[in-house]
């Protein structure tokens, strides 16, 4: 990737400036490129310290001002909301928890940004995501970040694998300790910026009070709450506002403590079940992307987990005729949730990933 100029996604925060300073100082010819995908009253930006702000805008461009290297600043909230929002909220009224980080990489930041960079002569891509670009059995593959408390790899399962060689992902041998220690050493004042931890177009955490927004909320209607054997218990406020896992906002009284078990939209019902309830084996997954082509796994051992900050698990993977895959763990699983993603692991070298559809043994 000499010589070539490289398109630097800027978020404004500590990571992805480090990662321009770091390119910077190896002499790379970079540009910054920070994307506008939502927009909230000030008054909330403020009170919740979401992503994607005006203020995050300015300091992406105050980071550039100090590196010398151009900077843009692209509008693409109406890609943003057709195919981020829209599917977050679709995913919701079908019953599942949907996981847009994920959608947002693989759809927004990725392929924007490569379609930016074929405008202004970058045919490279760098972001601050701790994760690593490797090779296994001849073929590029996303790989864990060094620490693992900060990993994304489990975000970028689904990059197009054609993409890997133009991507580069300079934090990926370092902690968030070292970022921040280099960001003070090029004086940069994003160097003590907190982090966002919010979806960045639900700010307060309150899902269902989006949607309840959105025309598609204007539709949802009550039903039952019943057992795991069809009993009723209660009534819900809406399906799309509960997820697997779910223990509070039931309103159920019971002998035992329930947590939603599933969801079953074609009936609006929602199923509670006690902790045991949850726990599950196998699910069928959906929408795969394979760095490593599943033919050619062999006998390689692999793992995988069915939430960021979940662990991983080995597991056995049946590729059936329409591509979707049958996942079977060894070990129980806590709350298999349809509309995440599960991600496969060898060691340090993520094989793929793809999109619960459903548990298979409940």
């Amino acid at each position: 990737m000499s010589g070539e100029t490289i398109i630097m996604a800027m978020s404004g925060g500590v990571d992805s400036s480090t990662a321009a300073a770091l390119l910077k100082e190896q002499g790379k010819n970079i540009i910054g490129v920070t994307m506008r995908v939502w927009e909230h009253p000030n008054d909330v930006e403020a009170r919740n310290g979401t992503c994607c702000t005006m203020d995050d805008v300015e300091d992406a461009r105050r980071v550039a001002i100090r590196l010398g290297i151009p900077h843009y600043t692209v509008n693409v909230k109406k890609e943003f909301k057709e195919k981020v929002v829209d599917y977050f909220v679709a995913e919701y009224m079908r019953g599942r928890t949907p996981n847009p980080c994920v959608l947002c990489n693989q759809v927004i930041k990725f392929e924007y940004l490569f379609q930016f960079g074929a405008k202004v002569g970058a045919t490279c891509i760098a972001t601050g995501h701790y994760a690593r670009i490797g090779e296994f059995k001849g073929h590029k593959a996303v790989m864990r970040g060094l620490d693992a408390a900060k990993d994304q790899s489990y975000f970028l399962f689904s990059i197009e694998p054609s993409r890997l060689a133009s991507i580069m992902f300079p934090l990926g041998d370092f902690s968030k300790q070292e970022t921040r220690r280099l960001a003070e050493k090029y004086e940069l004042h994003t160097a003590q910026k907190s982090e966002s931890q919010e979806i960045c177009f639900v700010p307060d955490n309150d899902y269902a009070n989006f949607i309840k927004k959105m025309p598609e909320g204007k539709a949802i209607g009550e039903g039952d709450i019943v057992d795991t054997s069809g009993k009723k218990l209660g009534r819900h406020k809406g399906f799309p506002f509960y997820t697997v896992g779910q223990r509070r906002g039931l309103g159920i009284g019971h002998s035992e403590r329930l947590y939603v078990a599933a969801i079953d939209p074609q009936h609006n019902t929602v199923i509670a079940g006690t902790k045991e309830h949850l726990y599950g084996k196998a699910l069928l997954a959906g929408g795969l992307n394979w760095y490593i082509p599943p033919a050619e796994f062999g006998d390689v051992e692999i793992t995988a987990r069915i939430r960021h900050q979940g662990k991983d698990s080995p597991v056995h993977v049946k590729i059936l005729p329409d591509g979707r895959a049958e996942v079977e763990f060894d070990a129980p699983q806590l709350a298999i949730t349809p509309g995440q993603a599960v991600v496969f692991y060898h060691g340090e070298v993520v094989l793929g990933g793809g999109w619960i559809e459903r548990r298979l043994d409940i």
